[in-house]
């Protein structure tokens, strides 16, 4: 079994090709389907129109959203749990399929940016946070909360997390900090276990999944993104303060890629 496997391709088409239960942890952050006219961003401390890429238009957001959680609650495991970030733009819909497809909701998570950039528009707050859905297939599930104790210096770790905004390592416009990653991943897995990202952009998940000795699959549809990440995600080492080197079970120097 190889480390890591990256699929070059639609996410729809290929998260139907992996079995019942599979994975132990899916993080997502699915396309927000903000790039349009309509919709503005600031770049250089100018207000622009938001244009993402293709990967981030789609017709009907409800529809996509219903049709890739129904496959990932099929392939998660029983005891696994899946993590799903977003914003005000994408975050109702996903909460309200999780509820439809018979989810079990464990927390909504609030990522706070203390640093998160100012607002130009005077008509509303500044945007500085993120949610994000953690969710399992039951109340079994796997969930380090000694861990999550240790982490938060011996009291328990609430769901508003405040970790600030990093400086991008690539030229993905939604890049996720590997600290969040990092978090996540030791939350909600351990070594050996087998982690999904079906939205893989520059490869973040795959870089800390790696690095923490997790078994990663990473989906990207974007050429150049999936390039990115597969360059990036080579570069990585396994993490040897945490992890003796000589107990490393999987192998990291071959990346097979897969087609969809």
């Amino acid at each position: 079994m190889n480390s890591i496997n990256l699929i070059k391709g639609d996410a729809l088409k290929a998260l139907k090709e992996f079995e019942d239960g599979y994975f132990d942890l899916i993080f997502a952050d699915p396309p927000y389907n903000l790039s349009d006219k309509s919709f503005q961003t600031v770049k250089n401390g100018k207000p622009v129109a938001c244009n993402k890429g293709e990967w981030d238009k789609i017709d009907n957001l409800f529809e996509f959203n219903e049709k890739w959680l129904t496959e990932c609650r099929r392939i998660l495991s029983d005891t696994g749990t899946i993590w799903i970030s977003g914003t005000l733009h994408n975050h109702p819909s996903i909460g309200v399929i999780l509820k439809n497809l018979e989810f079990w909701i464990i927390n909504d998570i609030i990522w706070f940016k203390r640093n998160a950039p100012p607002l130009l528009s005077k008509n509303r707050l500044a945007p500085s946070t993120e949610l994000i859905w953690l969710a399992s297939k039951s109340k079994k599930y796997f969930f380090n909360y000694d861990l999550a104790k240790e982490m938060n210096e011996g009291k328990q770790m609430r769901n508003l997390w405040e970790i600030n905004a990093q400086r991008h390592k690539t030229t993905h416009p939604t890049e996720k900090p590997e600290i969040l990653l990092q978090r996540i991943i030791l939350l909600g897995s351990q070594e050996g276990d087998k982690v999904l990202d079906p939205f893989m952009g520059s490869g973040t998940t795959g870089v800390v999944a790696k690095r923490l000795n997790r078994i990663f699959y990473g989906i990207e549809k974007d050429i150049d993104y999936y390039n990115i990440a597969k360059n990036r995600i080579l570069n990585t080492e396994l993490e040897t303060t945490l992890f003796d080197k000589k107990e490393k079970k999987y192998k990291n120097h071959f990346i097979p890629t897969i087609e969809y």
